[in-house]
């Protein structure tokens, strides 16, 4: 059965409470695991924290914490950390993120992700062991670093977030876990052979690694206004957000993709929302009322292989938005 995770607001919330609240409503709702981002908001450790002591039951985790703006040692030290302070709920969830938010926003050079995240991936395992790091790679070279701690029993997952084939085929290799985004039910199925043919190349198992995908939700009494929030959500990130998620839907046959992206760094806004149509707005999101949300969510869920679906919010909607689609969608209502 695929579990029912939430993926937490990206858009800035009012409070650190406002974050706690919607954790413990989703335990109190069923769903498996809470998810936080971190963007340009609070950051996530301090949050997550929170979220552990404030919780009693329900996975948490980050999705994502960048693999630049933190070493890979100091990210092993915190996923020990949360790991104790969470009574062994969290997992670690890293990604290379893009070059506007590592070079715009921290100032470093991108570089090479997929090489980075392997790396990163590798040393935060070596550290989480207890074993002294012994690492000589080609971003990071590490000698004589141990935890002074006692290591996390059990040893929380590092898993990856990654768009392209590479990306994906890199975490099936690597990592104990892979996370889509802006992905359809038929896309879901392609990366799905990207992660079988990494484990392949790993010599792993691919069950052992776990497959999860965030699918922007919006159920609301006003069903055209849950998908306006959706349709605006996906055109922001397609349309202002670099290239990835672009080539992303180009991979899964929308040709239009390149011409919401354009008009929407053209400034053509309503032209570019224009193009998302409602069987692209169906096959990406759930949104409008219940009926309608349900079957879009319950496609994704069909897909072989997929182990969880997270729930995840469109970046425009409030408070009240965001808890009456996380009401509506619960496992426990199902």
């Amino acid at each position: 059965m695929t579990a029912r995770e939430i993926h937490l607001p990206v858009a800035a919330q009012p409070t650190v409470d406002s974050l706690v609240e919607y954790a413990r409503t989703a335990e109190d709702a069923g769903y498996d695991c809470v998810w936080l981002p971190e963007t340009w908001g609070r950051d996530a450790v301090t949050v997550l924290t929170s979220i552990a002591e404030h919780t009693d039951s329900i996975d948490l985790g980050s999705s994502i914490v960048n693999t630049y703006s933190r070493s890979p040692a100091l990210l092993g030290q915190t996923a020990a950390t949360l790991q104790e302070v969470s009574g062994g709920r969290f997992r670690l969830g890293i990604g290379p993120s893009g070059p506007i938010v590592i070079e715009n926003w921290h100032g470093l050079e991108y570089g090479n992700p997929l090489r980075r995240t392997r790396e990163t991936v590798e040393i935060v395992q070596q550290v989480l062991s207890g074993e002294p790091v012994e690492y000589d790679g080609h971003d990071f070279s590490l000698s004589g670093f141990r935890l002074r701690c006692t290591p996390p029993d059990p040893q929380p997952p590092v898993e990856v977030t990654g768009m392209g084939p590479k990306a994906v085929e890199l975490a099936g290799r690597f990592a104990d876990g892979w996370h889509g985004i802006m992905l359809t039910p038929d896309g879901t199925r392609d990366r799905l052979e990207d992660v079988e043919r990494g484990a392949d190349l790993g010599d792993r198992d691919p069950e052992d690694v776990a497959v999860s995908v965030g699918v922007t939700c919006c159920v609301l009494d006003d069903p055209a206004r849950a998908r306006d929030l959706a349709r605006q959500h996906v055109g922001f990130y397609v349309g202002g957000m670099g290239t990835f998620y672009r080539d992303s839907l180009e991979r899964q046959g929308y040709d239009e993709a390149a011409e919401i992206h354009d008009a929407w760094q053209a400034d053509e806004r309503d032209r570019a929302l224009e193009l998302i149509d409602a069987d692209m707005l169906d096959q990406l999101c759930a949104a409008g009322d219940l009926e309608t949300a349900r079957e879009s969510l319950e496609r994704f869920e069909a897909v072989d292989g997929l182990d969880a679906v997270m729930v995840s919010f469109p970046r425009g909607a409030d408070e009240s938005e965001v808890s009456e689609t996380m009401a509506a969608l619960a496992p426990t209502g199902d």
